[in-house]
């Protein structure tokens, strides 16, 4: 196989991936070649069962592929085993939740400084990070709120901050607006693309074409293969 050029920070090449259900092998994903450059915004769009899930997994390290190569940053992952692909998750990528997958015990302060936790900094050093952080998304006066004392766009905000504690190259988020209002929907869609202008990769998954629309570049996902893409 071919390397990466510099320029792609992602790149599947003969993406597969096969799960046994029961006697019986399902392809989610058959066949797959896509890169993604440096500063693209991406969403990737599908029916139900189509591999678009499976596709984020994948990218996001979650699940390997059962056949072919997976380049992160011009490395191919593939043979990397679970401590090596969790730490190549923490340091280059933010994931950012549907459901917002914050810890209800720590407050707004608390959910963004968990990863810096886990990358060994200085209590002090993360609570500046995780103020400028909170700050930087319009989280004024709910800094020592907890999740259950926030709105959802509130939630999102602080799920989108803890995404970039890390200061991930790629951000990686699944439905971003599914359990927000169309209005509030709209407003974590501009930060988005605000945080696109300054420089993050951004891969999205969604089903709605209001919210895909949002993204520099789309495609769509089909029985486990691409087929079509746009912009």
């Amino acid at each position: 196989m071919s390397s990466p050029s510099n320029n792609h920070i992602i790149r599947l090449e003969d993406a597969n991936k096969v799960y046994n259900v029961g006697s019986n092998d399902v392809k989610a994903l058959n066949g797959v070649n896509i890169s993604f450059e440096r500063g693209d915004f991406w969403a990737i769009m599908g029916p139900s069962g189509s591999g678009k899930s499976t596709m984020m997994n994948i990218i996001g390290c979650l699940d390997r592929l059962t056949r072919g190569n997976y380049y992160l940053e011009g490395q191919d992952v593939g043979g990397l085993d679970d401590d090596a692909l969790s730490e190549f998750r923490l340091r280059y990528l933010g994931f950012i939740f549907q459901s917002f997958n914050l810890i209800p015990q720590l407050t707004v302060l608390g959910n963004i400084e968990l990863p810096l936790y886990y990358l060994g900094w200085e209590p002090e050093d993360s609570l500046k990070r995780a103020e400028e952080l909170a700050l930087s998304v319009g989280l004024e006066g709910r800094l020592d709120h907890k999740p259950t004392e926030l709105s959802g766009g509130q939630m999102q905000r602080v799920a989108i901050a803890r995404a970039l504690a890390n200061d991930p190259k790629i951000l990686l988020a699944d439905e971003p607006t599914g359990n927000l209002d169309s209005q509030t929907g709209v407003q974590i869609m501009e930060l988005l693309v605000k945080l696109n202008e300054l420089g993050k990769t951004i891969i999205m998954v969604t089903h709605e074409q209001d919210i895909a629309a949002y993204a520099k570049k789309r495609l769509h996902m089909k029985d486990g293969i691409i087929d079509w893409i746009g912009s």
